[in-house]
């Protein structure tokens, strides 16, 4: 029987699993339960280097825009889940609300697959984004 995972936050929570039943979620529960844990695109690609490929990766949290939706495939993951956004629209709205969250999402997501010159979903790759945790760029110093 398959086993969802939900919770992963490091390589280390999702190392025990096996790839055949597993699939991961990489989720910090809203930060709910700690407000210091790491937001989730922050952990997703430690969770997805220590997976190594085996286990298929989810991001569960913090995607308010198409470009979270790419930047988590850029760093590895699978695929996404959409909470907040979807339920606020519901509310508001009810379905047509979140149907317009959802063509919003969509509408975003490609426009930043055009802006990046990816015409497939497997075009995205890391080095399509620079993120806050790597290496600033070198600038060369000013002229005086």
């Amino acid at each position: 029987m398959p086993i969802l995972v939900k919770g992963v936050l490091t390589a280390e929570d999702g190392s025990p699993f096996r790839a055949e039943q597993t699939i991961l979620f990489v989720s910090n529960h809203g930060a709910r339960q700690l407000d210091y844990v790491p937001s989730t695109i922050r952990a997703l690609e430690e969770v997805v280097k220590g997976a190594q490929g085996r286990i298929p990766m989810f991001l569960d949290g913090g995607v308010r825009r198409g470009t979270d939706v790419f930047k988590a495939l850029a760093l590895g993951a699978s695929g996404i889940f959409i909470g907040r956004p979807v339920v606020f629209s519901l509310a508001a709205e009810g379905e047509a609300g979140v149907r317009k969250v959802l063509q919003m999402l969509r509408d975003e997501f490609e426009l930043t697959m055009a802006l990046s010159g990816c015409r497939s979903l497997n075009e995205i790759t890391r080095n399509h984004i620079v993120t806050e945790w790597d290496t600033p760029l070198a600038l060369p110093a000013p002229r005086l």
